[in-house]
């Protein structure tokens, strides 16, 4: 689906200035062809607490208190530095911090894992010499980590995961540690599965190697640091406190609920988080320190996340843990019962990956048909032998709303046996086996994607299952040649 494009003006009224009711009516025109980002229905992409206006009002007036502050300069603006020292303290403490521990605020996951992997990178090379670092892996942790290997010239070394688990061997990770590994990475959960990596078993074998071990906790450590302290919990440590874990990732625009832009990345201690900064001296300019990626950055979105986390509190957080991992677990049994899908793994909180139980079943086409119901479920391809699923995030807001979804989903199911499981056209999947990747052009490019259905004027089709399933079948080098091209597709100049 595409949105209404707003009214535009022509160079002859480009001076003009439009109302701010108009503009806002533009807004909501644009915005009525999205996902909404409240009430439960979309399971992926956005974390809804269900607590109504106050909390959203409180973070947007915080937002716009600071939005014209620059964090770029915190000699300048010594709030920024009052509330980067309370949210990460806050993130520390539940986390396994002491006293030594460093953090800093960022602009979520990827921001978090792109600065654990440089930092982690420098210290290799400081400390140990190392010129071409490596960074060790599950195949299922983020593809935040492939970014930052890209960007700042790791080789990755790929560790593949029990297909009944999901879940990497530590002696396997053990065994990929060498000279050259600057960082390893477990998952506390991992995305595509929702399981929880052998953390204390892999950071281990990292310590006893003198290697530095990050957890992802982007998506599941605010909620999982929170159900850890509820009643009866079997859930491990799998934070700062945990031998052997240098540092920690985890995002406040997810479990913590707060506006977009919000996440922590932990370090064992102030020296090793040194090794990310950036500073310049170099140049005729005022000092240049950067404890980010981003020089400038608004305050906006840590003041949101400073007022979001006191308002919420640990006793509120709690409590949304405990809706959110029953209302998870009450979808789980009854996905589990619908004919045709399984749940994989032994997911540990809020993230459910369903894969089919019957070759009649396709989840792609089960996405489909659920989004015409009015809900959405994220498709994710079969990599390396493992199964196609789609993934469900969980939040507070689906608490009371799963007898409508498993319904729903019941009935997608039935539409999907109908229609049959989406297939790859095999002529096509054969030619793509012949393209060489570096050397295709922008017009062949082109070609393969009308083949494909993507060739759609900036639209995307209504149905992705197709779609979805050739991408599945083509080579990984082929497919990310041609995803940027799909998404560069859909931005043109007015």
């Amino acid at each position: 689906m595409t949105a209404p494009p707003p009214e535009t003006r022509s160079d002859n009224d480009a001076d003009a200035k439009a109302s701010a009711a108009g503009i806002l009516a533009d807004l909501d025109a644009l915005r009525g062809a999205d996902l909404p980002v409240y009430g439960g229905r979309t399971l992926a992409y956005v974390y809804d607490a269900g607590l109504g206006p106050e909390t959203a009002d409180l973070a947007e007036r915080a937002y716009a208190a600071m939005a014209g502050v620059n964090g770029l300069d915190m000699t300048a603006f010594p709030s920024v530095v009052a509330l980067e020292n309370d949210v990460v303290g806050t993130t520390a403490r539940l986390l396994g911090g002491g006293p030594d521990t460093a953090g800093t605020f960022t602009s979520g996951g990827t921001e978090s894992c792109l600065l654990a992997v440089l930092t982690a990178r420098e210290h290799a090379r400081a400390t140990r010499g190392v010129t071409d670092p490596q960074l060790v892996l599950p195949v299922t942790a983020h593809a935040a980590f492939r970014k930052a290997a890209h960007l700042f010239g790791l080789d990755v070394v790929d560790i593949p995961v029990d297909p009944e688990t999901f879940t990497p061997d530590p002696d396997a990770m053990a065994a990929a540690i060498t000279d050259r590994t600057a960082l390893v990475v477990v998952s506390a959960p991992s995305y595509p599965h929702g399981v929880l990596d052998p953390v204390a078993a892999v950071a281990g074998h990292a310590a006893a190697r003198g290697v530095l071990c990050h957890v992802d906790a982007c998506i599941g450590g605010w909620l999982l640091g929170h159900a850890r302290r509820l009643p009866g919990s079997a859930i491990p440590d799998f934070g700062l406190a945990v031998p052997g874990v240098t540092s920690l990732s985890v995002d406040l625009h997810k479990y913590a609920y707060t506006p977009k832009g919000a996440s922590v990345v932990l370090f064992r201690d102030a020296e090793l988080r040194r090794h990310g900064y950036f500073a310049s001296a170099s140049w005729p300019g005022y000092p240049v320190v950067n404890a980010t990626l981003q020089g400038t950055k608004s305050a906006g979105p840590l003041a949101a996340a400073w007022a979001v986390l006191r308002h919420i509190g640990d006793a509120g957080y709690a409590d949304l843990a405990d809706r959110t991992l029953r209302t998870a677990a009450e979808l789980r049994a009854g996905i589990a019962a619908i004919p045709g899908l399984r749940i994989l793994g032994e997911p540990v909180g809020s993230l459910l990956a369903v894969a089919s139980a019957d070759p009649a079943v396709d989840v792609f086409v089960v996405a489909d048909c659920l989004r015409a119901h009015g809900w959405y479920i994220q498709p994710q391809p079969g990599v390396g032998g493992l199964p196609r699923t789609v993934h469900l995030t969980v939040t507070a807001a689906a608490a009371g709303k799963t007898a409508g979804l498993l319904d729903a989903l019941a009935a997608a199911v039935a539409e999907a046996r109908t229609l049959g499981p989406a297939e790859a056209d095999p002529g096509l999947v054969e030619a793509a086996a012949l393209i060489d990747p570096a050397a295709l052009t922008a017009a062949e490019s082109a070609a393969i994607l009308e083949l494909a259905g993507l060739g759609g004027g900036g639209a995307m089709p209504e149905r992705m299952a197709p779609v979805l399933a050739l991408l599945e079948q083509l080579p990984a080098a082929l497919a990310e040649r041609l995803l940027p091209d799909v998404i560069g597709g859909l931005f043109r100049l007015p």
